[in-house]
């Protein structure tokens, strides 16, 4: 895992971003390309490609990724009225950069499926 990733460089400096919260363990910033009112992507701050090179030494991390997700509906305001959480790992599931992040979109209703 050597090839670096635009959120390498945001998480470096090298490339601003919207930033909506950050802490020790994770950065949550607007998506360039929302799609929906609230697009907000997750990482943490150690880099992983994807949930399948995870291990059970990340499990705090997973798991402060998914409380930063929380944290980020709570600040957009959409955390009463819900929201989708996404993580789409590897070529096949779309995932286009190969750095493990969550969306979290909402703001209006959301179809299902997608």
């Amino acid at each position: 895992m050597t090839n670096i990733t635009i959120f390498d460089k945001i998480l470096s400096g090298e490339i601003p971003c919207k930033k909506v919260y950050e802490d020790d363990f994770t950065l949550a910033f607007e998506d360039l390309h929302p799609v929906a009112p609230v697009h907000v992507l997750v990482i943490p701050k150690k880099k992983m490609e994807n949930i399948f090179e995870a291990t059970e030494q990340d499990a705090h991390i997973l798991g402060r990724v998914l409380l930063t997700a929380k944290k980020v509906a709570e600040i957009k305001g959409i955390s009463e009225t819900g929201c989708r959480l996404v993580m789409n790992n590897k070529a096949d599931s779309g995932q286009s950069v190969f750095y493990m992040h969550c969306h979290v979109i909402g703001g209006h209703s959301l179809p299902w499926p997608p």
